[in-house]
């Protein structure tokens, strides 16, 4: 292929859809106190969830080096590519964009392309898998960008938590905020849309749920759907069910996040990715 697509390690796409379609996926950082792990390599997502709540050291995460971006983008010139995308979560959330533009800027064996998706898991997946279709097929740079910017305004993640304690171990809620959410027990919903992340809060699972639902009927007919989770199989079978009454001749995916995302919202988290049908 001319062009060739790389992404990171929180896109969440199936490993045969990456395998299929050749796209490159470099690998985040998950450190537990001393120790490190590649994200998808060293440690498995069961593996992981089963041991978060007992960590006495809460996980970060850390994003790749310049140098792993400059080897990957060397590699796909060496094996014939002519130009090459480069697709990351939200820059909102995450500097992997950044790191990505710099080694772009710095590599002289190719023409490289940085894309911030705006969107994390599958909001980022699906991106990356239509820019991977789309060259497979022939379509120039060009082409697939404009793509990409119709779709990233159609495409939605949100999802219920299971509690806020792991937003506060992470230090990404303010620590008020997740002590008055634990005292009254509420479910925080977590949202993203185009780089713009959001929550509210309802009080129970049952309500979250329904919130869950009313979100996903107001986007409108679906162009794609995934179930997405943190290691909560028993909600997954709930959602699914669900949401194909919704959207019945859309075709399901599941997701389990990675680690990555699931350090810093804790196990039990499940909601949606979805992309609404599309007008250019």
């Amino acid at each position: 292929m001319r062009v060739r697509v790389v992404t990171d390690s929180t896109c969440d796409l199936p490993a045969e859809t990456i395998q299929q379609l050749g796209i490159c996926v470099v690998p985040l950082y998950i450190n537990v106190g001393s120790k490190s792990f590649l994200d998808g390599v060293d440690i498995t997502r069961e593996e992981f969830y089963k041991k978060l709540p007992a960590f006495t050291v809460h996980p970060t995460t850390a994003a790749p080096s310049l140098q792993k971006f400059h080897a990957v983008y060397d590699a796909l010139a060496e094996q014939g590519a002519q130009q090459v995308l480069s697709i990351h979560i939200s820059h909102s959330l995450s500097g992997v964009v950044d790191i990505a533009r710099v080694a772009a800027q710095e590599t002289k064996s190719i023409v490289v392309k940085v894309i911030d998706s705006r969107q994390l898991s599958l909001g980022t997946g699906f991106l990356v898998e239509t820019a991977a279709r789309m060259a497979e097929a022939g379509n120039t740079v060009e082409e697939i960008l404009i793509a990409l910017t119709v779709q990233i305004k159609h495409s939605r993640v949100f999802a219920a938590l299971d509690t806020l304690d792991f937003l506060k171990r992470s230090g990404r809620m303010n620590g008020l905020v997740a002590n008055l959410g634990s005292l009254l027990k509420v479910k925080p919903i977590l949202t993203m849309n185009d780089g713009h992340a959001a929550n509210e809060l309802v009080r129970t699972r049952e309500s979250a749920t329904r919130r869950l639902l009313e979100m996903l009927k107001q986007i409108g007919p679906l162009e794609r759907l995934a179930v997405v989770h943190t290691n909560a199989p028993e909600r997954v079978a709930e959602l699914l069910s669900l949401a194909s009454s919704i959207s019945p001749e859309t075709n399901l995916m599941v997701a389990d996040l990675t680690p990555v995302i699931g350090a810093h919202i804790g196990p039990g988290a499940y909601g949606f990715a979805a992309i609404g049908v599309q007008t250019r």
